[in-house]
C-alpha cells in the first residue's frame, strides 16, 4: 500500500467557537495547529479562515496571513477551500486562489447541507476550475454524492480538470451520501484509473470511515471541520484526531507519508515555503 496521506481539516465553516475551545481562529493559531498536526503525522492542512470573532471570511489578506503562519511553522501541503461558507459569492470563494496555494478543493456538485443548500452548479464549478488553472493550483475533487463523480468526469471531458486526480469523498453530511462502507467501495470502484483518494467521515462516522480507508488502501481526512469529538461527550483537538489515525495506521503496518512524500504521490511541485 502507498504511505498514508493524512489531511487535517482544522477549521471549516460551520463550527462555532463556543462549541469547542480547540478551534483555531486566528492565523497564529492555525500555524500552531499545523505544527502540532505535522508532528503527529499530518501531511496536508485544509484551510478555511475566520475573523477574530470567529465569523467566516474569504478576505485575501487573512488567507495570506494564514498561509504565512502555516509555512513558517510546518512543511504541510496547504490546501485552500473554494467552498467557503454557504452564502458566499463565487467571487468570494475564488478570491484566495490568487495566493497560489499548492492545492484547493473543488466541490463537484450542488448538495443539500443540513437545512441549507451548498450550491455548485456547472457554471460555478467551471469558473473555479478555470481560476485554479490560471494560478497553477492543483484541485482536490470533493465528492458528497455519487452523481458528483460523473460531474467531475464531465469537467475532465471539457478540459477543465485532468485525470488522474486526488479525490476526497465527504460522506455522512445530512443531505449527501451516507457514510457506509458499501457506498465508499462503490465510489472507489468508479474512479478513473490512477486516481488517489481519501475519505472524510462526518461526525461519529469519522472513525469508521478512517478504518475503511486504511483497509482499502486509501487516504484519510480528519479534523474539527468534520467532527469535534474524540469519543462520546469528549471534545477533541485536531492533533489528537491526527494522532489516532497515525496509531491505527501503525497497528496495520502502514507508514505515514511525510509532506514531501505526499507531494510526490500527488504530483505536486516542491513547496513554495
Amino acid at each position: 500500500m502507498q504511505p498514508l496521506i493524512v489531511t487535517v481539516a482544522a477549521v471549516g465553516a460551520e463550527l462555532r467557537p463556543e462549541q469547542t475551545p480547540h478551534l483555531p481562529v486566528t492565523p497564529r493559531q492555525l500555524g500552531e495547529a499545523a505544527a502540532r498536526c505535522q508532528a503527529v503525522g499530518a501531511s496536508i492542512i485544509h484551510v478555511h479562515c475566520r475573523n477574530d470573532d470567529g465569523t467566516n471570511t474569504s478576505d485575501v489578506e487573512r488567507f495570506a496571513q494564514a498561509l504565512a503562519a502555516i509555512r513558517a511553522q510546518s512543511e504541510l501541503i496547504v490546501q485552500f477551500t473554494t467552498g467557503g461558507a454557504i452564502g458566499m459569492t463565487l467571487e468570494e470563494r475564488a478570491a484566495p486562489l490568487r495566493l497560489r496555494p499548492e492545492m484547493a478543493t473543488l466541490t463537484c456538485g450542488t448538495v443539500n447541507f443540513g437545512d441549507e443548500i451548498f450550491e455548485n452548479s456547472f457554471p460555478i464549478m467551471r469558473a473555479l476550475a478555470r481560476e485554479m488553472q490560471k494560478f497553477g493550483v492543483v484541485p482536490e475533487l470533493e465528492i458528497f454524492d455519487a452523481g458528483q463523480l460523473d460531474n467531475a468526469k464531465r469537467l475532465a471531458r471539457e478540459g477543465l480538470i485532468q485525470f488522474p486526480s486526488h479525490v476526497d469523498f465527504v460522506l455522512g453530511v445530512p443531505g449527501g451520501l451516507a457514510a457506509e462502507v458499501r457506498n465508499l467501495t462503490h465510489l472507489v470502484d468508479a474512479l478513473p484509473p490512477g486516481c488517489t483518494w481519501s475519505v472524510a467521515g462526518i461526525g461519529r462516522a469519522q472513525l469508521a470511515m478512517t478504518l475503511a480507508a486504511l483497509a482499502l488502501g486509501g487516504h484519510v481526512r480528519v479534523g474539527l471541520e468534520d467532527n469535534i469529538y474524540y469519543a462520546k461527550g469528549r471534545l477533541a483537538s485536531n492533533d489528537e484526531l491526527v494522532a489516532r489515525v497515525a496509531r491505527l495506521a501503525g497497528e496495520l503496518g502502514r507508514p505515514l507519508a511525510t509532506p514531501s512524500e505526499a507531494r510526490a504521490l500527488l504530483g505536486l511541485t516542491v513547496s513554495q515555503k
